[in-house]
C-alpha cells in the first residue's frame, strides 16, 4: 500500500480484497495525500472500507459545479451555460453519475417539452451536460460512460432569417433607449452574437486598424473583423467616455456585465413602440449577413466574417442575391458566343485561304 504520483496528484494504489485498487487522493500536497492514506488504511483494518467505482461517488452537483468553474467560465456563452446547468439541476437533483441514465435524459426532454421550451433550448442544454460528461470521462477519470451520447438530439428548425430592413431600423433605433441602441448598431453592422458583443472588452478594440477581435467564439476560434465608420465612431465615443478601469465596452450604468434577460426586455419595449413584430437579437446578425450578400459580397467573406466553420450555415443567405447566379448563366452564354465567333473567324480565314 503507497502512493503513485500522476501528473501532479497523488493516487493511493494498494490490494483489497484480492483487487488491486487505484483511486486519487485529489491532493498535489504529499502530506495530506498520506494522511488520506492513513485514513484509508484505518478503514480497511476496522472492516468499514468499501471500495465504490467514481461513479457510484461522485454527483451531478459535482460535475456541474466542477464544469461551471473550469469550462462554462471560460466560454462566450457562459450566462447561458449557467442557465442551462440551472435548470438540468433543478430536473435531476443530486444523484451520483452512475444514477444518470439515457431514460433519464429522456425524461428531462419531456419534461422541458411540457413546459414548452423549444428544441434548440432543450438541444443547448443537452449539449450543456454532454460537454461535462466527456470532461468527467476524458479528463477527470471519474466515469467510464456519457449516458447523453446515446440520447438522441432533437431536430430544429433552423430555416429562420427574419432581418430588418433599413425602414424598420430607423424605426427601432428611434424607440430604443440610449444603451440598447448602441448594442443594436454595434450588431447590425459586425454581425456579432450577443454573447461576443458582451465579453468584448477595449483589448479586443484596436481604434488604429478598425478592427475588432472576438477571442472567445462559440466554435472556440478567434476571429478579426474589419469596422465600418458606423460602429468606429461609436467606439471612438464609448472609448472617450469610458470610465475608469472598466474593461467591458459595453457595460450598465453600475459598470456592471449587462445581463441577457435584461437586454431581451428592453428589446421587447422597443419593439413595441416602433410597432415591429417577430424580430429576436440575434436576427441583427442576419441582418448583417442578408445585407452583405444583398450588396453582393461572396459567401466566402460572409463566412469568414459570421466565423461559421462551415459553408452550410451561410447558404441560407443564398437566395438573397440571385444576381449572383445569373452572372454564372451569363458567362456560360458569353462563352458560347466567343466559341461561335472564333469559330466562325476560322471558317472565313479558310475560305479566304482557299479563293487565294
Amino acid at each position: 500500500m503507497g502512493l503513485v504520483k500522476r501528473g501532479t496528484t497523488w493516487w493511493m494504489s494498494f490490494t483489497y480484497q484480492g483487487q488491486q485498487v487505484r483511486r486519487s487522493t485529489e491532493t498535489t500536497d504529499k502530506r495530506l495525500a498520506e494522511a488520506i492514506l492513513g485514513k484509508v488504511k484505518v478503514q480497511i483494518i476496522e472492516g468499514r472500507f468499501f471500495e465504490k467505482s467514481e461513479p457510484q461517488q461522485r454527483t451531478l452537483k459535482e460535475l456541474m459545479d466542477r464544469y461551471a468553474s473550469e469550462h462554462a467560465a471560460r466560454r462566450a456563452n457562459h450566462r447561458r451555460e449557467l442557465t442551462s446547468i440551472k435548470n438540468l439541476k433543478t430536473f435531476f437533483g443530486n444523484p451520483t453519475l452512475d444514477q444518470i441514465t439515457p431514460k433519464l435524459i429522456v425524461a428531462y426532454k419531456n419534461q422541458r417539452y411540457a413546459e414548452g421550451v423549444k428544441p434548440a433550448t432543450i438541444n443547448r442544454e443537452l449539449a450543456t451536460l454532454k460537454k461535462a460528461f466527456n470532461l468527467a470521462r476524458r479528463e477527470w477519470e471519474w466515469c467510464t460512460d456519457n449516458p447523453v451520447c446515446r440520447v438522441s438530439m432533437e431536430k430544429e428548425n433552423n430555416t429562420r432569417v427574419r432581418w430588418l430592413t433599413v425602414e424598420e431600423e430607423q424605426r427601432l433605433l428611434a424607440a430604443a433607449i440610449p444603451w440598447l441602441r448602441e448594442l443594436v448598431v454595434f450588431a447590425t453592422y459586425t454581425g456579432m452574437r450577443m454573447g461576443e458583443i458582451l465579453a468584448l472588452t477595449w483589448a479586443g478594440v484596436d481604434l488604429f486598424r478598425r478592427t475588432v477581435t472576438v477571442f472567445r467564439s462559440k466554435n472556440g476560434e478567434r476571429r478579426t473583423i474589419p469596422v465600418n465608420t458606423t460602429v468606429l465612431d461609436l467606439l471612438n465615443g464609448k472609448y472617450a467616455a469610458r470610465p475608469g478601469k472598466i474593461d467591458l465596452v459595453f457595460h450598465s450604468e453600475s459598470h456592471t456585465p449587462l445581463d441577457g434577460s435584461n437586454i431581451r426586455r428592453a428589446l421587447t419595449i422597443a419593439l413595441d413602440h416602433a410597432k415591429i413584430q417577430d424580430l429576436h437579437f440575434h436576427d441583427l446578425r442576419h441582418t448583417f449577413a442578408t445585407r452583405m450578400v444583398q450588396a453582393g459580397i461572396d459567401l466566402y467573406k460572409v463566412q469568414r466574417l459570421l466565423g461559421h466553420k462551415s459553408p452550410i450555415m451561410t447558404q441560407r443567405y443564398a437566395h438573397h442575391y440571385p444576381e449572383s447566379l445569373r452572372e454564372g448563366v451569363d458567362a456560360l452564354e458569353a462563352g458560347r458566343l466567343f466559341s461561335t465567333n472564333l469559330a466562325q473567324s476560322q471558317i472565313r480565314s479558310c475560305e479566304a485561304s482557299l479563293s487565294h
